[in-house]
């Protein structure tokens, strides 16, 4: 069964807001569709509890309902004000993030 651009980008939401929505406020960015693959390319911006404002790079495989990280790279600051006064793909309010994960604290 061939998937619709609007039922890959329905599927792809509800793989982010699952996996990825304690990062919110997070943009998406560079969207395209590869219809014979049935895959969404893009790129959502965040701030990283470590690593600050990042843009990582994924390949969601719409049929299979994967997500697939292909990369991250750091955001510039002048990125990060450009894209801020856009609307954000997955909305939150960032008050004080204390992350879990033991990397990042005092050695």
């Amino acid at each position: 069964m061939a998937l619709t651009l609007e039922q890959a980008q329905l599927r792809r939401q509800i793989k982010i807001q699952d996996s990825m929505a304690e990062f919110a406020p997070i943009w998406l960015t560079n969207d395209t569709y590869n219809e014979g693959e049935q895959a969404l390319v893009f790129e959502l911006i965040y701030a990283h509890p470590h690593d600050g404002m990042i843009r990582e790079r994924f390949r969601y495989d719409a049929f299979n309902d994967v997500l697939y990280h292909k990369g991250a790279q750091k955001v510039t600051e002048e990125e990060v004000l450009a894209i801020e006064d856009q609307a954000p793909y997955v909305d939150g309010d960032v008050l004080t993030r204390v992350p879990i994960a033991p990397r990042g604290r005092g050695t």
